[in-house]
């Protein structure tokens, strides 16, 4: 399970250390791909495999179940840590998620989040406020 917050920068080759606590769940090879937010998901390839089974029994049929199927794996890399626990994210994520120097790791059950710090603060600044009613609106899913 992946779990807490964590700050680093992100190099000029697009070079960004995982935490240490992140490193042995992922493995040494992982996915990341575009996530929703304007972040980056990344998934261990156990888990990435259950995402992948969930996406392809979407209908096919369905326009939105096309896009989000086309969203997710268009942008999906499978990924490596070098010997100082470094991962190269790909321009076109580095892009997508507007990733310049400083970033923001969390973990997020069974993923991590890779965000531009000006981001996530964005969000959690702009989240903070409702996360009482989003939690009342979680009741019904048994938490």
């Amino acid at each position: 399970m992946f779990m807490g917050e964590y700050q680093h920068n992100i190099d000029n080759k697009g070079r960004l250390i995982v935490p240490a606590k992140f490193r042995e769940h992922l493995g040494e090879a992982f996915v990341l791909t575009r996530g929703l937010d304007q972040c980056l998901f990344g998934y261990p390839v156990n888990e990435w495999k259950s995402v992948e089974e969930k996406l392809k029994a979407l209908p096919l049929t369905k326009k939105d179940a096309r896009a989000f199927t086309r969203f997710f794996f268009s942008g999906a890399s499978e990924c490596e840590l070098d010997k100082t626990g470094r991962v190269n994210i790909p321009s076109t994520l580095v892009d997508y998620a507007a990733l310049e120097k400083e970033c923001v790791i969390i973990g997020v059950s069974n993923r991590i989040e890779i965000w531009s710090k000006t981001l996530w603060e964005d969000y959690f600044s702009q989240s903070e406020d409702s996360f009482s009613e989003i939690a009342e609106n979680m009741i019904g899913f048994d938490i």
